[in-house]
């Protein structure tokens, strides 16, 4: 198995001692233009996942290369998303002080069309079926490798690697979709919905351009035109202001019903009212244009 060779450079790699990771750091190990960083995160949801993190410090051993770990708190009720936060703030400290140029996480196929399924039963916004999720200065070099591959692989190098116990339970959303949906497609199945994946991609890269054109015409002093925003569809609306949101501040997330209010608001309050986009943000309601401000603390 190959993967893409990396800039010459230093690079994060997130390792949580699954067979994903493992078999990532591996294959990095054989690029020798690559300085690597082994990063471990304890969640702290289960009880022998202090065995993880010895294995990851373990395996930094091995390579010869530098090991940073953290530990949290989280408790075993901590949903996915929180959990998944709490890992990336870490690994963005970690290259921030590293002064790394990316991290590398090992991302598969297999997760690619879990989080697909995912965000269809959840009722997906259009980049739902394209997306992992977008993070700065990630690296995903296994995204086109099957997990069945990625056994081959451990088990052809020999490889030691610990099996997550909580991946077998069910009532987790993902765990659910892995064994109970994705286990019954078949490879043509997986391969039209990998298809699909790309070209929902595809799609959202060109209206991302589009959006962007029409929100830099739209924009001035800060402001959104709000004529111009009062003329849009409802549906292109919701894309505008999401997009001027996520520009004007790359930590603002708004789910659906959420944005649906936000828009409504927008195109009807009288100038001079403000709309609550969340604890840390409103939008003042300006005659000429809609301002994002933050909060007073």
């Amino acid at each position: 198995m190959k993967i893409a060779l990396l800039p010459k450079g230093r690079y994060v790699v997130a390792v949580s001692g699954g067979v994903d990771s493992v078999v990532l750091l591996h294959l990095l190990s054989q690029q020798p233009q690559l300085e690597l960083i082994v990063a471990h995160f304890n969640h702290g949801i289960r009880e022998d996942s202090h065995e993880d993190e010895v294995l990851a410090a373990k395996l930094a051993s091995q390579y010869d290369v530098p090991f940073v770990s953290e530990r949290g708190q989280l408790g075993p009720d901590v949903s996915e998303a929180t959990a998944r936060t709490a890992r990336y703030q870490f690994l963005d400290r970690v290259l921030h002080d590293h002064r790394a140029q990316a991290i590398v996480t090992a991302h598969h196929e297999d997760d690619m069309l879990e989080t697909a399924i995912i965000n269809v039963l959840r009722g997906t916004g259009r980049k739902g079926l394209s997306s992992l999720g977008s993070h700065e200065h990630l690296l995903r070099p296994l995204l086109h490798v099957k997990k069945e591959d990625i056994y081959a692989y451990a088990k052809a190098n020999q490889l030691e690697w610990h099996e997550d116990s909580t991946n077998q339970d069910e009532k987790y959303l993902r765990n659910y979709v892995r064994q109970s949906i994705l286990t019954k497609f078949t490879p043509e199945q997986r391969a039209q919905l990998l298809a699909i994946i790309d070209k929902a991609k595809q799609l959202n890269e060109s209206i991302d351009d589009l959006l962007n054109t029409e929100l830099h015409l739209a924009v001035s002093a800060d402001k959104l035109s709000r004529h111009w925003f009062i003329m849009l569809s409802h549906s292109v609306a919701r894309e505008v202001l999401l997009g001027w949101l996520r520009q004007k501040s790359s930590g603002i997330t708004v789910d659906r019903k959420t944005l649906e209010y936000l828009v409504q608001q927008a195109k009807t309050l009288a100038p001079g009212q403000r709309i609550s986009v969340n604890k840390d943000y409103e939008i003042l309601v300006g005659k000429e244009g809609l301002a994002l401000k933050r909060r007073d603390r």
